[in-house]
């Protein structure tokens, strides 16, 4: 019987109709693989010149976009009014990221916008007069600490925002985003996050957390948004930086994390979120932040997989770059909170200061100029703002969290955390050149220093 009456006779024998996360994964690889093909094709100097739009960051593009946003927002951003803090802080850090800044009025008038979203009680709401939530007081708080200055920060309540990060701590360890609101990792780390770089960080607030945060990583080695559920980027940051800023990152399975979050850049060269999902442009950060954190835990995950009896290290990286190596404050633990089983170092509130401090030379676990290819190419509008992938829409989240990953990249190599990294490691023109970060918070890391000097001084 010949190969086509088989198939005509015999439906099993037919080739499996593909699925539609199969079709969507093949049309997002066609346009991807399009774009690149035709940058590597085209001859000479034309090479050049598209070498030179395409991979060159349009800032001034950008800065109009951002700056436009804050400005005015069509009426199609009404389903957006109760994250205005948010919108504050994707554009603010962006432009921070770009080196730029915007005038005086406008920072002032942020300022005074934010203070109305402060509710008495403690914490920050999407908009004045609206319930106070976990997410947007960290989006208010970061877009306070990028502003910078006295009046921006001491604009911020932290005796009240300590009583409301306290009334959404839960038994579990957990936290509610907002009274009567969801308990998750985001929830965790927002508050976690807030209470650590304005100095507020105690152990009522950290008791149980890493439980709650250990019984969200999963078999796969991410981390997912609440027990039992399906490990996802955004959460694996969100749960990797809580355990390092309570002390506790050792209590995870790091090498099984790691596993799982490099394989998430694929054949596209950006990020996805999950297993056999699309790639997604903020997942630059978010799944590249979270490879970069492990990337300074080196020395843990190293002894975690030598006590496994594996005989295999994640890095050929010499001994001298090890970036925690006899730095205890990132995961060793002293003592035990009363009546828990969990344990943490004294010196947490200096964890995120000395997590950028105590910074060494590492190789990357990930393909840093491949991530910078998908960005420029793929994620970047040359007519401004950054986008999801080929055929999406820009968005200032978006914007955001690309040139937040873009910024990972380019530091990725970086003896410190904002020494010059040299002219090949950076895609394009050097004029691409983005602020770093502090890889914890998400802010740049001047302006995190500033803030650390003056909640720390302060109290």
């Amino acid at each position: 019987m010949s190969e086509e009456s088989e198939r005509d006779t015999n439906p099993a024998a037919a080739p499996p109709c593909p699925t539609v996360s199969q079709r969507d994964q093949w049309m997002v690889e066609s346009q991807v693989f399009q774009i690149y093909q035709l940058f590597a094709t085209i001859p000479g100097s034309a090479q050049n010149l598209m070498y030179l739009s395409q991979l060159e960051l349009q800032r001034d593009n950008h800065m109009q976009y951002l700056s436009k946003g804050l400005r005015h927002l069509s009426s199609a951003f009404s389903v957006l009014d109760a994250n205005r803090p948010w919108l504050c802080y994707w554009i603010f850090h962006s432009i921070a990221l770009l080196g730029e800044s915007v005038d005086d009025e406008l920072e002032d008038n942020t300022i005074d916008f934010l203070n109305r979203c402060q509710d008495p009680n403690g914490g920050y709401a999407g908009g004045p007069g609206q319930m106070p939530h976990i997410a947007t007081t960290y989006a208010a708080v970061n877009t306070l600490i990028t502003l910078g200055g006295q009046k921006s920060l001491a604009s911020i309540n932290r005796d009240k925002l300590y009583g409301f990060l306290r009334r959404m701590k839960q038994s579990n360890g957990g936290f509610r985003m907002h009274d009567e609101g969801e308990i998750d990792v985001r929830a965790c780390y927002t508050a976690i996050s807030v209470a650590s770089v304005l100095n507020i960080l105690d152990d009522e607030l950290i008791k149980n957390v890493g439980d709650y945060i250990l019984s969200c990583q999963t078999y796969e080695g991410g981390i997912a948004g609440e027990p039992g559920s399906e490990a996802h980027g955004g959460y694996t940051f969100c749960g990797l930086a809580t355990m390092i800023l309570i002390g506790e990152v050792n209590r995870l399975d790091l090498p099984r994390l790691v596993d799982w979050a490099v394989f998430r850049q694929g054949k596209e060269c950006g990020f996805q979120g999950r297993t056999n999902k699309l790639v997604d442009g903020c997942y630059s950060f978010w799944q590249g932040g979270a490879v970069a954190l492990l990337q300074r835990l080196s020395s843990i995950i190293n002894k975690q997989m030598e006590e496994a009896s594996q005989t295999f290290t994640i890095s050929d990286v010499s001994e001298a770059k090890e970036s925690l190596d006899g730095t205890s404050s990132h995961a060793t633990c002293h003592g035990k909170h009363e009546g828990t089983s969990q344990s943490c170092s004294a010196d947490y509130k200096s964890i995120g200061y000395n997590f950028i401090n105590e910074w060494r030379a590492q190789e990357p676990l990930f393909h840093s100029i491949a991530l910078q290819q998908y960005i420029l190419l793929c994620a970047q509008d040359q007519a401004g703002g950054l986008r999801d992938k080929p055929g999406k829409r820009r968005d200032h989240y978006h914007t955001c969290y690309c040139l937040s990953g873009l910024s990972l990249c380019q530091y990725s190599w970086s003896k410190h955390p904002d020494s010059p990294p040299l002219p090949n490691l950076v895609l394009g023109p050097y004029s691409n050149l983005l602020e770093p970060i502090h890889p914890l918070f998400n802010v740049v890391l001047d302006r995190y220093r500033e803030a650390h000097e003056f909640f720390f001084t302060e109290s």
